[in-house]
């Protein structure tokens, strides 16, 4: 028997949907609730991206008192061609004070040269400063690989460089996202294999699925069956456009 980590993003992805909102109070409430349900970890808004998220983070290093669960702050990595320390989201993530951060990164190709504009080499370098900036300031790092399951039936070589990237500067957690949500189980459980023998146990590898197929939850689970440890989603799988992986259906 081995454990799989329950990782909750309802505070955050389950918070855009058209119609659903909470104050900074409910956010704090639904943490302390996800703690008591025993989630792994709590992913609590973007630092810096608003000013409720900004007073959350603040807010929830005296009034959140975590027993099970660890916060986790999200963002992204450097902007292309810059600099770590000259980096006001990396320096948001490090502000917001919480034990972990989960930071999302291209692992596409198509993603890396036309939405970035910029270059493969480029990519990747943004993926490893921004683990080892981080890294250095002593956080728990998870990385979410943006449109991993496209971008590695184009191009598994720059796929899997964007995860040594990742893995050579020390993060904990490989999360490969069908960001379109248009990856079918099958594809997902073969792919997953492939990432786990390629990584074996240098890091752990997480699923995170959208809804627009119906298949997010088939698709976390066949994730898991080939060797995921890690499982992202909202509860009831809300979520922007369709939702994402409904993870009061998959624990």
């Amino acid at each position: 028997m081995r454990n799989v980590e329950v990782f909750d993003t309802t505070l955050r992805v389950g918070l855009q949907v058209e119609g659903v909102s909470a104050t900074v109070d409910d956010k704090l409430r639904i943490a302390a609730q996800l703690d008591l349900l025993g989630v792994h970890f709590i992913e609590g808004g973007w630092p810096g991206a608003n000013p409720k998220d900004i007073e959350f983070f603040a807010r929830a290093r005296s009034e959140l008192d975590l027993s099970t669960s660890k916060l986790v702050a999200f963002g992204s990595t450097r902007r292309p061609r810059g600099k770590v320390d000259d980096d006001a989201t990396l320096r948001n993530l490090v502000e917001a004070g919480t034990p972990a951060v989960c930071i999302v990164a291209k692992s596409s190709e198509y993603q890396v040269v036309e939405a970035l504009q910029t270059t493969l080499d480029e990519g990747a370098a943004m993926i490893a400063d921004s683990v080892a900036f981080l890294r250095g300031e002593g956080r728990m790092v998870l990385v979410d690989l943006e449109h991993f399951f496209d971008g590695y039936k184009q191009n598994p070589e720059f796929s899997l460089r964007a995860i040594e990237a990742a893995v050579v500067q020390g993060a904990s957690h490989l999360v490969l996202c069908d960001t379109n949500g248009g990856t079918l189980p099958g594809e997902v459980g073969r792919i997953v294999a492939d990432v786990k023998a390629h990584v074996g146990d240098d890091a752990i590898i997480g699923i995170h699925c959208h809804d627009d197929t119906g298949c997010a939850v088939a698709n976390s689970i066949a994730a898991v069956e080939a060797g995921a440890g890690h499982v992202q989603g909202t509860l009831n799988g809300l979520g922007e456009r369709t939702g994402n992986t409904n993870l009061t259906t998959v624990i």
